[in-house]
């Protein structure tokens, strides 16, 4: 299980989100463990993105909300830890 991570622009973001959309508590919370457990696990849909995110993946949580996170080095405990970047709508993180 990796180490998350929460950067503060993701936990200013995952406020917002859940004020705006609290049906999406629990698809976060699932979408989240299952990305710590493996961050390319099929159903979360992880890409790598290009441009100016480059070295950023994106994963979804649901149709239109998603997930931007880095693997970082995770001296502690010897694998990759995920820094939990942004969420939000597809307009909102890209």
């Amino acid at each position: 299980m990796r180490r998350l991570i929460a950067g503060t622009s993701f936990t200013r973001a995952l406020k917002r989100t859940a004020r705006r959309r609290p049906d999406l508590r629990d698809p976060i919370e699932d979408a989240l463990y299952r990305l710590s457990i493996d961050p390319f696990d099929s159903s979360l849909r992880t890409h790598k993105l290009k441009g100016q995110f480059k070295g950023t993946f994106a994963c979804s949580v649901e149709y239109d909300t998603r997930i931007l996170f880095e693997l970082v080095p995770d001296p502690d405990h010897g694998d990759d830890a995920i820094l939990l970047i942004d969420i939000g709508s597809h307009e909102e993180v890209y």
